[in-house]
């Protein structure tokens, strides 16, 4: 059911305009937790997804909640990383329109277990300027903004120069020449920063020592890898963690419990 939210969201009061209304469905709990906004290009490569995944999943299992806006893409992988429970999705148009149709499986999964947002009433349909704002509200709740990889004409541009407006620190991953190249100007001019080590940030980020181990097996386990792909990787591990019930095994599978 979609409602409107009736209390002010503090973390918006650093947008040029707080929204007249804001619409929800789901859970707004969430909106208290430690926030970290994800966003990118909507074509990433292998390599952008794989640690766009990465990055989301760490800091969700730290108890970070992920933003995103449900587009294709870097943001599609940032809300799976966290998983549906632990991420708000902002999106440009009513919360009746699942919008884009190739994510409604994961905006319906949101809207049961995580929170949806926008700031358009039912039937409205998405267009350009409204896109900006979603990425003006999205930048907005997060304490920090991660840009995994943005061409030089990419929208998430416009979230950079949001996000550098309202002084929020800005980071990206590396990547290789004539790769994203969008966020490497940016690097080259030092207005945002680069994530050489995920657990390193992810420990900056939640002022607590990660282990190591534990953290890497939790995390591929999530992905619910094949029961022989598993056992490969870590062959005592995986037998230590379904005896100790911290995964069990379904149909060749494996899933966190």
């Amino acid at each position: 059911m979609i409602k409107k939210i009736e209390f002010k969201i503090e973390e918006l009061s650093s947008m040029k305009k707080y929204p007249n209304e804001i619409f929800y469905i789901g859970n707004t709990e969430l909106l208290k937790r430690k926030k970290i906004s994800i966003i990118g290009t909507r074509r990433p490569n292998s390599y952008t997804k794989e640690f766009t995944y990465k990055l989301s999943s760490k800091l969700s299992l730290n108890d970070i909640c992920i933003v995103s806006g449900a587009a294709m893409g870097v943001d599609s992988i940032a809300h799976q990383g966290a998983k549906s429970n632990n991420t708000i999705a902002v999106v440009a148009n009513g919360l009746d329109i699942r919008y884009p149709s190739v994510n409604k499986n994961l905006i319906i999964d949101i809207e049961k277990n995580g929170l949806m947002l926008s700031t358009y009433k039912e039937k409205e349909k998405a267009k350009n300027y409204t896109f900006i704002l979603r990425n003006e509200l999205v930048v907005a709740l997060g304490d920090i903004l991660i840009v995994t990889e943005a061409d030089i004409n990419s929208g998430s541009l416009s979230s950079i120069d949001f996000a550098l407006k309202m002084k929020k620190e800005i980071y990206t991953i590396p990547h290789r020449l004539n790769e994203s190249l969008g966020t490497q100007e940016l690097v080259k001019r030092n207005l945002i920063k680069v994530i050489y080590d995920i657990d390193e940030f992810v420990e900056k980020i939640t002022n607590k020592k990660l282990s190591k181990t534990d953290d890497e097996i939790l995390l591929f386990c999530k992905t619910n890898p094949t029961y022989e792909s598993a056992i490969s990787k870590f062959p005592n591990e995986i037998l230590e963690y379904e005896l100790d019930g911290k995964i069990n095994i379904k149909n060749g599978k494996i899933f966190l419990n």
